[in-house]
Order: structure tokens, then C-alpha cells, then sequence
């Protein structure tokens, strides 16, 4: 297949699990690639789970400022992806997840989407539930202006993070520090995420992704959440749209063994030694 002629800032990737699929994970904006080993531990004997940090994020290096910042980390990623693999993401992550199974479909057997941010494919059917997002989210993009990174770690762990997760200034100082370092790269993400640079809404962008794909998203997240992997799940060709009951945005981590037991289901759809994609 013919990759993209663009040079990948290298990511960190460690594994997870002793099973014999093989699976990319990729992180949420403000954690690290330690965040899926809740999930390894529920089915690491069906898994060897793959999770990259994203730059700014555990062990990888800051984004440099150049590029578009989801294109780096897709392209980082893609590094990692040399034989086909189960790729999961969540939130941010997911989003990431989703470009390489449209970017890479011989390499990404199946595509797990928990709670993708891909907020553009609501911009035109629910522009309201866009903007009131955005509104509700001026204070944290104010602190970003201010520099005061650390307090909009908070705001923003209090927006997304509190959702069965443990509330910011219950972590430790060095947790808290990590989280202002991911922090920073959020406005980066817009241009991808929101402006759809990448062209991704655009009529047939999702029909290479032909690969089972599922969407994921806790019972109780909130209602552009919902409508996003609503959007997605109808466009792409192969996908279903499930929910986890008494989970929120933070699902693979407040409920491994829900989504382990949803995962293992899934992946009979394409078992191993069956053709990729």
C-alpha cells in the first residue's frame, strides 16, 4: 500500500497483555498510553495491547508546533502499525483511531471508537449543541490564553475526567503536572477535530474503513457524545453503536471489564487468520 510521504515524530509505545491478537490503543488527551492497562488485565489472554503515548503525553516528547497536531500523531502512530492490528481509541485518541483505519484499512482488522471528539460531524446537523459546547468551554480556553496551565487542567478534568474518575486535586502533584503538559496541545486539536481539515465529513470520506467497526460510548455521557458516534456509526460501512450502562466519558478506565467483555464479542467478527480489513 502506499503510506503518506511525511516524517513521523517518534511516539513511545509499550505492551500490554500476552494474548495473541495484536492491538494499537491510543490514549485520551491528558492521560498516558498506562491508562489501557485495566483493559489489558480483563482480557490479556486474548490481547497484546500496543498503547503509544501521544506527544505531551507519558513518555513521548512535545509537539514541536509544526504540522497539523493530529496529522503528527496519526503519523506516529502509523509507525507502529507495520501488520495488521485491532485499533481502539478513546476520545481524542479515537479520533486518531479513526484516520488510521481510513488512511490504512489492510492494516486495521477491526476500529473501536469510545467516545471520539470528532465534534465536525455534528457542525452541520447540530450546530447549536456545538456551540454550546464551545461556550461552556471559555473558561478553560481562557486559562490557555493566560498560561495558567495547571488550572486549565483542572477545568478541563472537571468537565471530562470527572466522570468516574478521580477529581484533579485528589492526584498527586506530579499527576497534576503531567495533566497541564497534555493540556496545552487541546487548541491544536481543533483545526482536526472541529474544522475538519482532513476532510473526513465529506461525502465517502469514511467508505475505505470497511474493516467491523464499533462505537462506544458510556450510557451517560453527554448529549454531543451521543450524537457523534450516532453520526459516525450511520457513515461508516460496517459499524455498530453501543453504550455502556452506568459509565461516562471516561469508560475504558472506570469500566475495563464492560468494555473487555463488548471488545471480546466484537472481535469474533474477525477472527484471527482471516483476511485483514
Amino acid at each position: 500500500m502506499n503510506r503518506p510521504e511525511r516524517v513521523a515524530q517518534p511516539l513511545f509505545c509499550r505492551s500490554f497483555g500476552t494474548g495473541p491478537r495484536e492491538v494499537m490503543a491510543l490514549h485520551c488527551t491528558m492521560a498516558h498510553s498506562g491508562a489501557w492497562r485495566g483493559l489489558a488485565e480483563a482480557m490479556g489472554d486474548v490481547v497484546t495491547i500496543h498503547a503509544v503515548d501521544m506527544p505531551n503525553h507519558g513518555k513521548s516528547a512535545d509537539w514541536d508546533g509544526s504540522g497539523d497536531f493530529q496529522q503528527r500523531v496519526v503519523d506516529g502512530a502509523a509507525a507502529h502499525l507495520t501488520r495488521p492490528m485491532d485499533v481502539i481509541g478513546h476520545s481524542f485518541g479515537a479520533t486518531v483511531a479513526l484516520r488510521l483505519a481510513v488512511d490504512y484499512p489492510q492494516l486495521v482488522r477491526t476500529v473501536t471508537l469510545i467516545e471520539p471528539v470528532y465534534f465536525a460531524f455534528v457542525r452541520d446537523s447540530h450546530p447549536e449543541i456545538l456551540a454550546a459546547e464551545q461556550a461552556e468551554a471559555g473558561e478553560f480556553h481562557q486559562a490557555l490564553r493566560e498560561g495558567d496551565d495547571l488550572r486549565a487542567a483542572r477545568l478541563f478534568n472537571g468537565g471530562w475526567g470527572n466522570a468516574g474518575g478521580p477529581s484533579f486535586d485528589d492526584l498527586p502533584p506530579q499527576a497534576q503536572q503531567a495533566m497541564a503538559r497534555g493540556v496545552r496541545i487541546v487548541p491544536a486539536c481543533s483545526p482536526s477535530i472541529i474544522a475538519d481539515c482532513h476532510g473526513l465529513t465529506a461525502p465517502g470520506a469514511l467508505d475505505s474503513a470497511a474493516m467491523p467497526a464499533m462505537l462506544l460510548r458510556g450510557a451517560g455521557t453527554i448529549e454531543i457524545v451521543r450524537l457523534t458516534n450516532a453520526e459516525i456509526a450511520a457513515r461508516l460501512p460496517d459499524a455498530v453503536d453501543l453504550a455502556v450502562e452506568g459509565a461516562g466519558h471516561m469508560v475504558p478506565l472506570t469500566h475495563p471489564q464492560q468494555v473487555a467483555d463488548l471488545l471480546r464479542d466484537f472481535f469474533a467478527r474477525a477472527p484471527l487468520g482471516g483476511a485483514a480489513g
